[in-house]
Formats: C-alpha cells, sequence, structure tokens
C-alpha cells in the first residue's frame, strides 16, 4: 500500500500516512485532476472501475490521482493523464484552473476523500476514441456537451460523483468552457 503526504489546510506536509488509513480517517491529502475536451467542445469524463475505494462505478475527471510522496501537483497531472489516458503532454500544455479543497464522504465505502486538489485542463483537444483505459481503473469514457451538463435529468445525475455536480463543481465546468473558448 502507498504512502502519501498528509497535509495542513495551507498545504503544508505535515505527515505521510497509508493510502487506506488516509481514506478512513479523512486526513488531507494532495491530488490532481485534469480534464480534457473533444474536438466539439464536450468534456470528457473517466468511467470509475467498479472496485475502486472510493465512488466506484461513478463518472468522473478525465484523469486523476494522489500526488504521490517527492511529487509536485504539475508532475503528477503529467503522470496521471498519460497513465489514465495514454496522453502524453508537457507541463505547458495543462492550464492550472483553481485549487479545490473538499472533503466528502462516498456512501457505498464509508470512504472519506478529504483532499488539497490542483485541478487543470489539457490546452488541446482530444479525440475520446484516442483515450487509452488504464487496465483494472476505468471501464472507459464518454462525453458531454456544456449544456447537456446543466440539464441533467435524475437518472444522468447519478451516474457521476455527486460532488462534480455540485454548485461548485457546475462552476467549474463553466470556467473550462470560457477557458476553452
Amino acid at each position: 500500500m502507498e504512502k502519501l503526504n498528509v497535509l495542513d489546510n495551507e498545504g503544508n506536509i505535515v505527515g505521510e500516512e497509508y493510502r487506506d488509513v488516509i481514506h478512513k480517517k479523512g486526513l488531507l491529502h494532495a491530488e490532481v485532476q485534469v480534464w480534457c475536451v473533444t474536438p466539439d467542445n464536450r468534456l470528457i469524463f473517466q468511467h470509475r472501475a467498479k472496485d475502486k475505494d472510493t465512488y466506484p462505478d461513478l463518472l468522473d475527471a478525465t484523469a486523476g490521482g494522489h500526488v504521490d510522496l517527492g511529487e509536485t501537483f504539475e508532475e503528477s497531472a503529467k503522470k496521471e493523464l498519460l497513465e489514465e489516458t495514454g496522453t502524453h503532454c508537457e507541463p505547458v500544455q495543462i492550464l492550472f484552473l483553481q485549487t479545490d479543497i473538499r472533503k466528502a464522504t462516498d456512501p457505498a465505502t464509508g470512504m472519506t476523500n478529504n483532499v488539497r486538489r490542483n485541478l487543470y485542463v489539457l490546452k488541446q483537444s482530444v479525440a475520446i476514441e484516442d483515450l487509452h483505459i488504464e487496465s483494472g481503473k476505468a471501464l472507459g469514457f464518454v462525453s458531454y456537451s456544456f449544456d447537456e451538463l446543466r440539464n441533467l435529468d435524475k437518472d444522468e445525475r447519478n451516474k457521476f460523483i455527486p460532488t462534480l455536480l455540485d454548485e461548485s463543481g457546475m462552476e467549474l465546468f463553466n470556467k473550462i468552457e470560457m477557458t476553452i473558448r
């Protein structure tokens, strides 16, 4: 089991702990998300595997994950994008959007994800069929237009990690839409 940095609210490293302990105790830790859009400006979501320890079988950011010990947010974003989509990029090709601090407990697993997360968007568009699924980590990719995301019915909303569709999540989608124009 991997160890991760434990953070304080300002983002300072205050210790290390195993990943499962971090999620069981709800300790603050670092993550990244990288969002990709298709050539026709549809936002790409990763369908998480059914056995993930948090939010299994739900739609999430195109790529994302924990920031490993000794790794910067930017290094992690580049690494996660390559691992989870097969998309290689240089640091200048990912645009920093914002930092979010969120704490949410997954009702399905009881695990708590308490994160300081840097969010990025890939500056270039990618065709969804060119993305490569990371074996055992995801089921595939789907895309939604920004208008579709604003008008999801209850059944569609249930396919997403809930925090993606709250007020803060929708503000992020609006920011991404404005950034890619």
